[in-house]
């Protein structure tokens, strides 16, 4: 039986029949062989510095913490994953939370001396080595998060046990493509899709624009893209996301409303579309690939995955065995219930046979005492035929606390002029049409159009208080 040390990024991805030389990872400034990110020759003495220490990952480029996760799985007793967009005031809290012992800040790392990041020989010396079969934590941050993200460690088991061994040998290669940053839950999980199911993974770049990442895309031959819906709205908005021909287009990170699934239909009619439902705390949920927002009900139970979902309070509810295993710095560390469920905080709706999203149990917006879910509100939104993308915010008010209000972005398809007549027409026209299937207190006060919405780092709308 094999230990799980066994499990490493540097045995897995030599597994016999995963990959084939051609296969490669690539990002703006070249691509290299998948596989010789295990051949990697690697000083003993760097080796060894970091054997069974804890090592915070941060890295400007996602290829170079790509080769340090490579070197740290089965050799660091934890590897924290520190994606370069967070705010780098939390850096000391995180260091302290996660018992980080050295850094890697430059790569390839110096064998010898300090990182200059707050390592300390004296600490190193005292470290704990793993025990025999111990697997190495990592450590990833939660996105959308205020404030100090929680830290969740996960193993690679957590992470990709449901990949391992199930690679398909034969056929075309698939190459993988992601908006997200691999440091992140979504994105890691595409990069282990690539490592260890075989194909090949082109990287996106924060500094890169869409049009220069879709063009440099479809010239790698991108089969399997991923992105949040909020990622993919504004792709469709750029039209050298024509240039891609994907086989397999996916959605995972926000609610995915009928709006975007149909857009994604008609800009790549020839590609399955799927969604999926997952968190960092417990990993994969889901995949729906009928094309419809939501789940079947059929879903709630036990899959043959080993994946139980529920519905209870009124969020969704997941047990399986790709939970983390603690979250550092929460008052519990403990992440699943004593039933070995993990409450996800995101309320569903039963209709017709079908559940559906209606957000975030804690985005609720109180008006006047009745609760309001931005996204069920933008989900009407977008459904409305001159509306590419919208975000709905709450904004003070002196009688109701608060009230809803929207900004919108315009699809540039729609042919709309400039003037304040027909603008105003439009924010009009897009109230009435709430009305049509929202409760008078949902309805937005207000509608802005706006040429941009932000999205974060990790791929979702920046909601916040005006």
């Amino acid at each position: 039986m094999r230990s799980s040390s066994d499990y490493c990024l540097s045995s897995l991805i030599h597994t016999p029949g995963v990959h084939v030389e051609d296969d490669f990872i690539g990002d703006e400034l070249g691509t290299v062989n998948l596989l010789s990110l295990a051949d990697r020759p690697w000083a003993p003495d760097l080796v060894e510095r970091i054997r069974g220490r804890a090592v915070l990952v941060a890295l400007p480029r996602q290829m170079d913490a790509i080769y340090a996760m490579v070197l740290l799985d089965g050799v660091a007793r934890r590897m924290v994953l520190w994606p370069h967009d967070e705010n780098i005031s939390d850096l000391g809290a995180i260091m302290a939370i996660s018992g980080t012992e050295m850094a890697i800040t430059t790569w390839p790392p110096p064998v010898n001396g300090d990182n200059g990041l707050g390592s300390s020989i004296d600490r190193l010396e005292q470290s704990k080595h793993p025990e025999p079969g111990e697997a190495t934590q990592w450590v990833l941050f939660t996105s959308g998060s205020t404030g100090t993200p929680k830290l969740v460690v996960h193993t690679l088991l957590s992470l990709a046990g449901h990949l391992m061994g199930r690679h398909k040998s034969g056929g075309k290669r698939p190459v993988w493509s992601t908006f997200y940053d691999v440091r992140r839950y979504g994105g890691l999980q595409i990069l282990l899709r690539a490592l260890l199911g075989g194909g090949s993974l082109v990287l996106s770049s924060p500094g890169e624009t869409q049009s220069a990442f879709f063009t440099r895309a479809a010239a790698s031959g991108v089969s399997h893209s991923l992105g949040t819906p909020s990622h993919w709205r504004r792709a469709l908005m750029t039209p050298e996301h024509a240039l891609l021909k994907p086989v397999y287009v996916r959605l995972s990170g926000e609610v995915a409303s009928q709006s975007i699934l149909d857009q994604l239909r008609a800009a790549y009619p020839d590609a399955a579309i799927v969604h999926a439902f997952a968190t960092t705390e417990a990993g994969l949920g889901f995949e729906v690939s009928d094309g419809l927002a939501g789940f079947p009900s059929s879903f709630i139970g036990t899959s043959e995955a080993g994946v139980a979902l529920r519905v209870a309070g009124g969020t969704l509810h997941i047990r399986s065995a790709r939970i983390a295993t603690q979250i550092l710095n929460r008052a519990s560390a403990c992440v699943a219930a004593e039933d070995g469920f993990v409450d996800t905080g995101d309320e569903v709706t039963l209709e017709g046979g079908r559940y559906f999203f209606v957000g975030r149990r804690d985005g609720v917006i109180n008006v006047g005492g009745q609760k309001v879910h931005p996204e069920e509100v933008e989900a009407v939104i977008n459904q409305h035929p001159a509306v590419q993308m919208s975000l709905v915010r709450a904004r003070q008010n002196p009688i109701t606390g608060a009230i809803v209000v929207a900004d919108v972005v315009r699809r540039a398809d729609f042919g709309a002029g400039e003037g304040q007549t027909e603008t105003a027409s439009l924010e009009a026209d897009i109230k009435a049409f709430c009305r049509q299937s929202l409760a008078p207190h949902k309805i937005p006060a207000s509608i802005r159009l706006v040429p941009q919405i932000s999205i974060s780092a990790s791929g979702k709308l920046v909601r916040h208080h005006a």
